[in-house]
């Protein structure tokens, strides 16, 4: 009895086969044509590039996402060193998840900016105190205010929240 995972191999290996024939005798002539009017095509086809985040916003991710990934680099090398005892691994592993919580927390008030105020945004979690830098070229304080609410209503202890307006 044939299955169907024999049938798919047989089928698969009998199209490399022939594809493998195919390349074999093409003569260099008809590669060097196909690879010139793919790269013609390339070359004509319009570029465009549409940037949706501010510039400072990235620059910010980008600072933060450094220094996030330096401090997880030292904590997990604490983690793998087999001279640390095993307090010092235990804090760096509780570190590295509270890393990781405060990571998570940013992305979700990002989200909560963004679906409920529509802004970009770039969130910084040190301690108690949360620094929100908005992308926008209209500064409201109302709007502001709002948001402070909403993500104050995110945590069970009270938090010292800054909202910033950049131009975007």
């Amino acid at each position: 009895m044939i299955n169907k995972q024999s049938i798919w191999f047989v089928t698969l290996f009998s199209l490399i086969l022939v594809l493998s024939i195919y390349y074999v005798t093409l003569n260099d002539s008809s590669l060097q044509n196909i690879l010139n009017d793919f790269q013609k095509s390339e070359e004509s086809a319009p570029v465009s590039v549409n940037v949706e985040e501010s510039s400072l916003l990235v620059s910010l991710r980008v600072q933060e996402d450094e220094s996030v990934l330096e401090e997880m680099e030292n904590y997990q090398s604490i983690l793998l060193d087999s001279t640390k005892t095993s307090e010092e691994k235990n804090n760096a592993y509780n570190s590295l998840m509270s890393l990781n919580q405060k990571k998570a927390d940013e992305e979700k008030i990002e989200k909560l900016i963004q679906e409920k105020f529509s802004f970009d945004s770039f969130v910084k979690i040190k301690n108690d105190t949360i620094s929100i830098v908005i992308a926008s070229n209209d500064h409201n304080s109302t709007v502001a205010n709002n948001i402070i609410r909403s993500v104050q209503e995110l945590f069970d202890k009270e938090k010292y929240i800054t909202v910033k307006f950049q131009n975007a």
